[in-house]
């Protein structure tokens, strides 16, 4: 995760939904499944919350590391996605309950990668 002899300030987060990456996340829900993405899984918004204080970063800041643009295409940053595929299979490890609930966590926050460019495989690993 972040590396702790940097010494970042913890991150301030504004509402979920006030980041560019998380509506464009919603929306590409809503275009998938229909609904409203923000209220249909009430854990969703609070996931990638817990997720950005881990990381310390909010969610543009996780995009922008992820990816780039390049001759005018979204491309992607792949030591920035190494980087929080590795965080999120950790992290998700690290969450109490089943393993059919700490796959959907780290789901969750893949699911927020993708839908803003970032390619990820999912999150079912053997420990």
């Amino acid at each position: 995760m972040v590396n702790e002899s940097e010494a970042e300030a913890p991150v301030t987060l504004r509402p979920m939904l006030d980041y560019p990456a998380v509506q464009a996340w919603m929306a590409g829900l809503r275009q998938h499944w229909g609904g409203d993405p923000a209220t249909d899984d009430p854990e969703r918004l609070p996931i990638l919350e817990v997720f950005c204080r881990v990381m310390n970063r909010d969610p543009d800041q996780m995009i922008k590391e992820t990816t780039m643009i390049k001759d005018g295409e979204r491309r992607i940053r792949i030591k920035g996605r190494t980087r929080y595929a590795d965080a999120i299979n950790a992290w998700q490890d690290t969450i109490e309950g089943s393993r059919l609930r700490q796959a959907k966590w780290g789901n969750t926050v893949r699911s927020f990668l993708i839908h803003n460019g970032v390619l990820l495989q999912s999150g079912v690993h053997q420990a």
